[in-house]
């Protein structure tokens, strides 16, 4: 094994080193390298990650644009042209086709770009320490001498000398096929000899944390390593043709042969009528290369590729393609309710004091929010009972502050009262409300933590009146804490929380107006009646209390002291809040025919409580606990979970036979998870979701997709995408196969009926390159329909030709190249076979410009849509009518072309047959919408 090269370089192997000459030979210590040492490291040893084969040089990608066998046919058919003297002809059409593989390969390049962008964003991360500090990196940055931090869950970033370890257990498979984890430990090893699998204080890369937590030193990365994994776990990625680009694979094949079978036709037509070889050979190929759709699975990658890239946007990033198509067929999301549905910010809402339940504003961990009683905002030196002052609840407040461990923290500035850092980097930038704040400490003890700073009690301004002397910290008998403080004047106290049951049997008084008075029964009685209350609604209870201490007390008497003849201040309901948002969300599934779930832990009742504030469930009946998931066999499961909304109190083994049943009713399943034990399920699922904060790195890897914010909303936006790529790449085929086909039929009819050839091969290139380039991918950005939310998921194995859509593109077609025909008619009619080519070659072309705004839905038209809503298409479509007309206009281009200036009553006929229709068809959908109804497509899974 190689190390990083030091001068302390150890003169035996890593597995035999003590934790001195370990840190002496890789130059590091406990606190870890320093970022000004990483930094040098790095660029010393280079990246931890295999060495990447070697890239495909951009000259030979663009050259690889013209290895299709009928590009090659055409360019032979070219130079034959060009020998037989036909220069003109010859250089067009090396230009035109020259552009066309410009515009494939700038389609190509940023497609790839996408891609690698997307495995960056996907590549593993290491936490180390950092200048003493924890912090998190990706994978490819970790250096020797690095001190890295190993838990369940984690994949080793690189080869490492184990220097902690805490039941640390590794799954090395991978490396050495056993197929048990093995127990990892610190202590030296003295024998010579060793197999990788014997060497118990070493982790090497690519293997995974199973149990426990532990740490150690890099000592191998990059090449160095036993296994270096890392790059091929993102390079591995997306190599997969998505089902539906395999079934556009099959359908391009067919429309190749049927595209073939009729080019060979017209160009045995036009020999049987005496047009010159040469000609009938450019213009079989040229309509061969206009016409066949080869590129079709190209062309889905790329629609692929810009709908990751706007989810990515939305903090949804897409690890396997076919998820962005699967997305789309979603029926049932499958979400744990902490931290997804939820904000997992437990957050103080109610506070029960004598006789008063005062209602608790604001979001998650933020110290800001009003307290409301009676529906009017308390102020706390005002009082709302004549005058008085809120002394009960400031008492209460102080409990919160003093009997507590927690802090709260806004971007590693502990919150510590008005004149804090934060306090005055607030008043000094002015952005108070955009910072994000979080816990240090117990998230119970932070939500009290937070409410006190809501009344204006601050840690720092209440430590400064009050020491504290002792503490008894909580423990399961006890289900109490209590600590003892001194103000001032010397006075001592004590403040106890816990479990309002075992709290009240410790309560001899009750305050009231700033009055201690007896506790009675009838008092007990309705306190745990608001405890009870609560409860209900799903709210984690405390109880508060202090009470006056002598000054000197025995150490074998505190504990009763302390916690015995206590004055009850009140109770405190907290519960994690849902996230915003997540309601509206849940909604939106319902009307998009997918069904939300929830998973949790959490006890039956919070779980209902939440479910029922989010509209997932409103009866009881809708959960089903863990203990009752054991009771069931599968049939029974599969039957049940038709009618189960919420399953509380199950673990992540339940998760996979979950999957299972609600596959079994024919869902098409989104299923999240974080925990190492999640993994199975999340792979189970059709669309594996893994939390980006929390999730390990072994859920992210047997997931579809990660979330990098860990919230259901992202979810949802993400099915919208599905639904809104699937729905561009329809558009898309549409647009190019009615297009093709219109150009085909034009062609064979002509031969068919004797008449002169209505376009020539270089026209045919022409507008192949004009409507089948910009304005065809313009449609690959376009934005959603109004109601694709609104709509029923599709079968996952519906065709991309269902909905009408194929007898659309036949219809569309034959009148694209019976209108083109007619125009072209109209022209020899005239007696002028130039003009009745520049007619056609115009009809055919604006057709094609027209079309593309009809393409944008199936659902609504252009007037309804709104011609701003798209802007890249509008761009694109005015570029290529401009490239139209200068090939009508600009003399030079007429010469190449063959083509004549048209008049204005040419210019009507062209017009009215290529673009009429839009306006009949627009007016149409205008007047008759209000009396129609959507077809529906059946809901799945029921």
């Amino acid at each position: 094994m190689g190390g990083f090269e030091t001068h302390h370089e150890p003169d035996k192997p890593w597995h035999q080193l003590d934790k001195a000459e370990l840190f002496s030979a890789m130059d590091t210590g406990s606190d870890g390298l320093t970022s000004r040492e990483a930094r040098e490291r790095l660029a010393q040893i280079g990246p931890n990650a295999l060495e990447a084969t070697e890239a495909t040089p951009l000259w030979k990608k663009f050259f690889a644009q013209f290895q299709d066998f009928m590009i090659l046919v055409l360019l032979a058919a070219t130079a034959i042209s060009a020998f037989l003297g036909e220069i003109v002809d010859a250089v067009t059409i090396l230009l035109i086709v020259a552009l066309n593989a410009v515009l494939g390969f700038v389609q190509e390049f940023r497609a790839e770009q996408s891609l690698e962008a997307l495995k960056k964003l996907t590549a593993p991360e290491a936490r180390v320490i950092r200048d003493g500090q924890e912090v998190r990196i990706r994978a490819d940055e970790v250096v020797p001498g690095d001190m890295v931090l190993l838990e369940a869950g984690d994949r080793v970033p690189a080869d490492m000398r184990i220097s902690e370890s805490h039941e640390l257990e590794v799954d090395e498979a991978p490396l050495t096929g056993e197929s048990m984890p093995v127990a990892k430990q610190a202590e030296p090893l003295t024998m010579l000899g060793l197999g990788i699998g014997d060497m118990s204080n070493m982790a090497f890369s690519g293997t995974i944390v199973t149990r426990g937590r532990g740490q150690g030193v890099v000592v191998a990365t990059g090449m160095r390593t036993e296994m270096g994994r890392i790059a091929y776990m993102i390079e591995s990625v997306e190599d997969e043709l998505t089902p539906l680009q395999r079934r556009l694979d099959e359908l391009g094949k067919i429309l190749v042969a049927v595209c073939l079978a009729i080019c060979l036709v017209v160009v045995f037509i036009g020999l049987w009528q005496g047009e010159p070889v040469y000609r009938m050979v450019l213009t079989g190929v040229s309509l061969a290369v206009a016409a066949i759709p080869e590129g079709l699975p190209a062309i889905v990658t790329i629609v692929l590729a810009i709908g990751v890239q706007r989810m990515i946007k939305s903090r949804a990033i897409i690890r396997k393609l076919p998820a962005v198509e699967t997305l789309g067929c979603a029926t049932a999301i499958c979400s744990d309710k902490t931290g997804t549905l939820t904000q997992n910010q437990m957050t103080v809402r109610q506070v029960y004091l004598n006789g008063d339940t005062i209602m608790v504003g604001g979001q998650g961990y933020e110290p800001k929010g009003e307290l409301m009683a009676a529906g009017r905002k308390i102020q706390l030196t005002e009082g709302l009972h004549g005058g008085t002052d809120w002394t009960d609840l400031n008492m209460l407040l102080l409990a919160s502050v003093l009997c507590n461990n927690a802090e709260i923290v806004n971007q590693g500035i502990a919150e510590r009262g008005s004149n804090s850092a934060w306090s005055k980097k607030k008043a000094k930038t002015g952005r108070g409300e955009s910072v994000h704040w979080t816990i240090n400490g117990d998230p119970t003890e932070g939500a009290l933590l937070v409410l006190a700073a809501k009344g204006g009690f601050h840690r720092q301004n209440v430590e400064h009146e009050y020491e504290r002397m002792q503490e008894l910290p909580f423990d399961s008998d006890r289900k109490r804490m209590a600590v003892i403080v001194r103000n001032r004047t010397h006075k001592q106290f004590s403040f106890v929380k816990g479990a309002p049951e075992t709290m009240l049997a410790r309560c001899s008084f009750i305050r009231q107006n700033g009055v201690d008075v007896p506790m009675t029964e009838q008092k007990r009685k309705q306190i745990l009646s608001e405890n009870e209350r609560m409860a209900q609604e799903a709210l984690r209870v405390l109880a508060l209390a202090c009470r006056s201490l002598p000054e000197h007390l025995a150490e074998e008497e505190i504990k009763e002291t302390v916690e015995g003849e206590l004055v009850f201040l009140g109770l405190v309901g907290m519960m994690d809040p849902p996230r915003p948002g997540v309601k509206q969300a849940v909604d939106r599934c319902a009307k998009a025919g997918i069904r939300t779930v929830m998973i949790t832990g959490d006890h039956p009742v919070t779980a209902f409580a939440v479910a029922r504030e989010l509209g997932i469930a409103q009866r009881t009946e809708e959960v089903i606990t863990g203990a009752q998931l054991e009771e069931m066999d599968e049939q029974d499961l599969v039957e049940k979970v038709s009618r189960a909304s919420v399953f509380a109190r199950v673990s992540p083994a339940h998760k996979l036979r979950i999957v299972r049943a609600f596959k079994g009713r024919g869902h098409v399943v989104a299923m999240t998870g974080d925990g190492v034990n999640d993994a199975p399920a999340v792979k189970e699922s059709d669309i594996g979701i893994a939390m980006g904060r929390t999730g390990t790195d072994v859920t992210k890897e047997a997931s579809s997709m990660v979330l990098s914010d860990d919230n259901f909303v992202t979810i949802v936006g993400a099915v919208e995408q599905g639904r809104a790529t699937y729905d561009n790449i329809r558009k898309f085929v549409r647009y190019l196969l009615s297009c093709n086909a219109g150009e085909v039929l034009v062609m064979f009819l002509a031969s068919l009926f004797a008449m002169p050839l209505p376009l020539l091969p270089v026209q045919l290139l022409w507008v192949n390159l004009v409507t089948d380039g910009l304005p065809a991918m313009a449609l690959g950005v376009d934005s959603p329909d109004p109601d694709v939310m609104n709509r029923k998921p599709r079968h996952p194995m519906e065709s991309v030709l269902a909905g009408g859509l194929g007898r659309r593109i036949l219809i569309w077609g034959t009148y694209c190249g019976l209108a083109t025909l007619a125009v072209f008619s109209w022209g020899i009619y005239l007696g002028d076979l130039p003009l009745a080519r520049t007619m056609a070659f115009c009809t055919l072309t604006f057709f094609q410009l027209f079309y593309v705004f009809d393409c944008r839905s199936d659902r609504y038209s252009i007037f309804e849509l709104g011609w701003m809503t798209n802007p890249h298409l509008l761009a694109a479509v005015f570029l290529s009518g401009a490239m139209q007309l200068a090939a009508v206009y600009v003399p030079w281009l007429q010469k190449i072309f063959q083509t004549v200036p048209l008049e204005p009553s040419h210019w009507l006929v062209v017009l009215f047959m290529s673009g009429g229709w839009l306006l009949v068809t627009g007016l149409w959908h205008l007047v008759s919408r209000p009396f129609s109804q959507n077809r529906r497509r059946p809901v799945l899974g029921q």
